[in-house]
């Protein structure tokens, strides 16, 4: 698995990355969540050009967690549990292959550990469809972090009306369904 300073690394898409990055932030074991851009060619591409669906990369967070507080398969759990993975290359009101569902794994050993966790979920009946996540090899260079802009974005926008209507009740759906692994 691949490190950081502070533990390992996982970078993963579900729609939004205000999203992803408001839910990760809360979890126990994670040291850092930085929203950014992954799965394209273009080096450094901005959030213009990604949202026009034209670079092929995909809106991800880039997580950075301990292992020994939270395992992998715990952090994808959450991951298949707050978007939906079921619908390709859409999240709610947004659509195209920028918002789509993936996980970049950064090893063998995360993409083995993906692909379980997506039979485990299906097998549960989470979703009354297939899970459709993308798992691939994390792409050289892996991720490119998003504009200064979108980091931290719920933090410091929790009043903006985006917000409290999309990511609001994703941090109440986290709270109910694993209060134990919260800050």
């Amino acid at each position: 698995m691949v490190e950081s300073k502070s533990g390992s690394v996982a970078v993963v898409g579900g729609g939004c990355f205000w999203c992803l990055e408001a839910i990760f932030q809360r979890l126990q074991g994670v040291h850092a969540v930085i929203s950014g851009y992954a799965g394209g060619p273009l080096a450094h591409p901005s959030y213009e050009q990604v949202c026009s669906g034209q670079t092929g990369h995909a809106e991800v967070v880039r997580i950075e967690f301990n292992p020994a507080v939270l395992s992998f398969a715990s952090l994808l759990e959450v991951f298949f549990h707050l978007h939906d993975p079921t619908t390709l290359n859409r999240q709610g009101a947004d659509v195209g292959t920028q918002y789509r569902s993936v996980i970049f794994c950064q090893d063998e050993a995360q993409a083995t550990t993906a692909r379980e966790v997506i039979a485990v979920v299906n097998g549960q009946g989470v979703y009354p469809l297939p899970i459709v996540t993308q798992v691939t090899a994390a792409p050289p260079p892996p991720f490119f972090p998003s504009e200064a802009y979108h980091h931290n974005y719920y933090n410091t926008h929790a009043h903006h009306p985006y917000c409290q209507a999309v990511i609001d009740p994703k941090i109440h759906k986290l709270v109910h369904l694993f209060p134990r692994d919260l800050v």
